[in-house]
Formats: structure tokens, C-alpha cells, sequence
């Protein structure tokens, strides 16, 4: 079973800068993207910014050029910097991960959920 921690967030001002952290166990789980999701109240969720083990990095375009996805040496840990946050990054941010495993000769892939945490911008 992959498990998350995840931190960071919290209540920050407009034009404020945080970072998120997340980090999926086992450590030798067979993890080939991750990322960060967020839920706004009455919105769908959206992918906000993923990064997997070849070093491509995907971000929403309300983020391009604001948020930064990056791994540290760590197994299974991504990073979210996020600068000159604006009210509508408010949400809570999901962690996600694909997560690959054999079964019988066959390769299945996993959608694996953090239970998120809040960042609220506000004045």
C-alpha cells in the first residue's frame, strides 16, 4: 500500500510565496510520476504540476512560471515551490502518484491520492 506525508501550505497573503511537501512510502515503491492536484470549492480538481522519473515536468497554465516541481535526492519525494500566490490558488492540494506493479506478466498502473492539504491566499 503507498502511503503519503504531505506538508506545507497554510493561510498566506497575495504575492506570498510557500512550498508543499510530499513523500510516498515504501521507498522502493515502483512510483513513475508524481505530483500535485488541487480541489477549489465548487471546481473540478485539476493537475496543478507532475514530474516524473524521466524529468519531464507538466504544469497548468494558471501556474506556468509561479510554481517550480522538483525532486530532491530522496525516493519518492516531490516538491512544490510556489510563488506570487493569488486567491485562486486556494484549494486543497491533493499529492498523487502513478504507481506501476506486475501482475501475472502484466504491467498495471495505479492512481494513488494523498488526503491533501489546505492552502488558502488570502489578504
Amino acid at each position: 500500500q503507498i502511503q503519503f506525508v504531505e506538508s506545507g501550505g497554510g493561510l498566506v497573503q497575495p504575492g506570498a510565496s510557500t512550498s508543499l511537501y510530499c513523500t510516498a512510502s515504501p521507498s522502493n515503491a515502483n512510483i513513475v510520476l508524481m505530483g500535485w492536484y488541487r480541489q477549489a470549492p465548487g471546481k473540478d480538481r485539476e493537475m496543478v504540476a507532475t514530474l516524473n522519473t524521466h524529468g519531464t515536468r507538466a504544469y497548468a497554465d494558471s501556474v506556468k512560471g509561479r510554481f517550480t516541481i522538483f525532486a530532491p535526492v530522496a525516493n519518492n519525494t516531490v516538491i512544490l515551490q510556489m510563488k506570487n500566490l493569488q486567491p485562486d490558488d486556494t484549494g486543497v492540494y491533493l499529492c498523487y502518484a502513478e504507481h506501476r506493479t506486475k501482475v501475472s506478466g502484466m504491467w498495471y498502473s495505479e492512481d494513488k491520492w494523498g488526503s491533501g492539504t489546505q492552502v488558502t491566499v488570502s489578504s
